[in-house]
């Protein structure tokens, strides 16, 4: 299986060239981390057993809160908790989107725009549900 950090890796360079003045300091420096994790570049140990001497390389994880590899088990964990906590009723998944002539006003403005936009999601989801009354 192909993990996120090994496509970082490998065409990370070529997007940060070409979309890098797109992208936040904190995208940026979470690729970074992404491509590092696992690597030689985080250092590591050397670890040997002592019954048949093999010897293996054990490298430091980037840690970083977007790295699918670093948070693998964190995510697993809330994953069971969510299924624990569900209501045994039918729902199903609403998605928000912003029309794509606010997006570059998004990406300057994230947090401003991104609470305006779960505000109008959550009060339209509001106003549909009491509708249904």
């Amino acid at each position: 299986m192909v993990t996120l950090g090994e496509i970082f890796r490998r065409y990370g360079p070529a997007y940060r060239t070409q979309f890098g003045d797109q992208l936040s300091a904190e995208q940026i420096q979470a690729m970074r981390a992404i491509e590092q994790c696992r690597t030689e570049a985080l250092g590591g140990q050397v670890l040997t057993c002592p019954a048949c001497a093999t010897t293996r390389y054990s490298y430091h994880s980037c840690r970083n809160r977007h790295c699918p590899t670093c948070q693998q088990d964190a995510s697993q964990t809330w994953l069971a908790h969510q299924q624990n906590v569900l209501l045994p009723v039918p729902h199903f998944l609403v998605t928000f989107t912003l029309p794509s002539g606010l997006r570059a006003l998004a990406r300057q403005h994230p947090r401003t725009i991104y609470t305006l936009l779960f505000r109008a999601s959550a009060a339209a989801l509001q106003q549909l549900v009491s509708s249904d009354d």
